[in-house]
């Protein structure tokens, strides 16, 4: 990759750089990630496709592959929703995103599911992910205008049972990100809204057990998720990966009593996109080039390759080895308490590498069902003070109904 190339994706990353009040991005420390960008962070293009949209499972650490199925769950992964018993519903989520620092970026997400019969299911979903108003700057810090960059995501998912415990679903969808409309960049680069497309598949298995004489269920679950070709903004010389991601993880959900349970979940995801590898430098600091002016890679891999090479070459490039292999897995752990159906407590932990971005925080929130109307909320709580997550709130409105026959007879 040359000098040019890399200059020209440093524009579009500075795109996601939040403004906090400075007349440039490339002078602001923080990504709407909420990670360090001063570590050996992987980046992708629209990041927005792998934050947690709803409360109920950020409240729980961004735990949520194997837990029990609701509306939400064709983000965690589309293999539970041919499990899910009501006949439809959906959520609408919201989240004012990185509030201590703007007052105008946020996150919502609209899904919705139908039963087609016992084994199967259908569920629609929508993201949208308002970056705010901002300014816009050059390479060289000059300003190029003003605009409100906004990223969108719209799919579709099909569920079915394999047998009795196991189910697959398989999810697709459109993306659309305009991070800074039609405006040039440096070097008289044309910018444009990059547009890409995605795809998920995931398993879910849960199984019934007994502890002792306390009745439960555990469960697994495996999911791929943005599956699909890079995103340009400028050229389809420079294009950057969509944030392919694999996810593991289990639960399980005891029966304390007749009317109140436990759910216990652990998560753990990886990017698969390449990660940066070290480049040789020269005396003075600056970047060593070899004769095409090309940058010289010390230690790594090449990034610059095709998907399916750069999803699975994803577990064996890192620079430091298989240890740093390791630091790229992040780890979230939840806890649910449900009583009556009715009323629910949640707590959790994310963890990140520090060397990966170092994002480390509790979480907590809580949720009320009334008939079929329910509302869940989450709060994040950082290790680190002054983090740009901190005191991130979610909202989500839900609505299900057994079928309409069930719906006819209550009212």
């Amino acid at each position: 990759m040359n000098k040019k190339a890399i200059l020209r994706k440093q524009l579009i990353f500075t795109l996601v750089f939040v403004l906090s009040g400075l007349t440039s991005f490339a002078q602001n420390s923080v990504i709407i990630s909420g990670q360090d960008p001063s570590r050996r962070v992987i980046t992708t293009a629209v990041p927005f496709l792998n934050f947690a949209p709803d409360s109920r499972h950020s409240a729980m650490g961004d735990a949520g592959v194997a837990t029990s199925p609701d509306a939400n769950s064709a983000h965690w992964n589309a293999g539970k929703l041919a499990f899910i018993k009501d006949g439809y519903g959906f959520s609408l989520s919201h989240s004012p995103w990185l509030g201590k620092l703007v007052n105008d970026m946020s996150l919502s997400y609209l899904s919705g599911y139908k039963k087609i019969d016992e084994n199967s299911a259908f569920g629609l979903d929508l993201r949208y992910f308002n970056m705010g108003d901002i300014s816009l700057t050059d390479g060289r810090g000059n300003p190029i205008g003003e605009f409100n960059p906004r990223d969108i995501a719209i799919g579709g998912t099909y569920s079915r049972r394999l047998s009795a415990n196991l189910g697959l679903g398989i999810s697709a969808r459109f993306i659309h990100s305009n991070l800074s409309g039609n405006m040039s960049a440096s070097g008289g680069t044309e910018s444009r809204p990059g547009i890409s497309v995605g795809s998920d598949i995931g398993l879910y298995h849960q199984k019934p057990i007994l502890v002792g004489e306390k009745e439960g269920v555990w469960s697994w679950g495996l999911t791929l998720s943005n599956i699909g070709p890079k995103i340009t903004y400028n050229s389809a010389e420079d294009l950057d990966y969509i944030p392919t991601t694999f996810r593991a993880g289990t639960a399980y959900k005891i029966n304390v009593n007749p009317t109140s349970s436990l759910t216990f979940a652990l998560d753990a995801n990886k990017l698969m996109v390449p990660t940066p590898p070290t480049y040789k430098t020269n005396a003075d600091g600056t970047l060593a080039t070899d004769s095409n002016g090309d940058l010289i890679i010390e230690a790594g891999k090449d990034p610059n390759r095709p998907l399916i090479s750069g999803m699975f070459g994803s577990f064996n490039d890192a620079p430091g080895g298989f240890q740093e292999e390791l630091s790229e897995f992040t780890v979230s752990f939840g806890v649910e308490y449900l009583y009556a159906d009715k009323f629910a407590l949640r707590t959790g932990y994310f963890y990140e590498d520090d060397s990966k971005g170092g994002r480390r925080y509790f979480t907590m929130g809580a949720g009320f069902t009334m008939k079929r109307l329910g509302l869940d909320f989450s709060y994040l709580v950082p290790q680190v003070q002054n983090h740009p997550l901190a005191e991130t709130l979610r909202f989500s409105l839900r609505y299900s109904i057994a079928s309409i026959a069930v719906a006819a007879a209550e009212n």
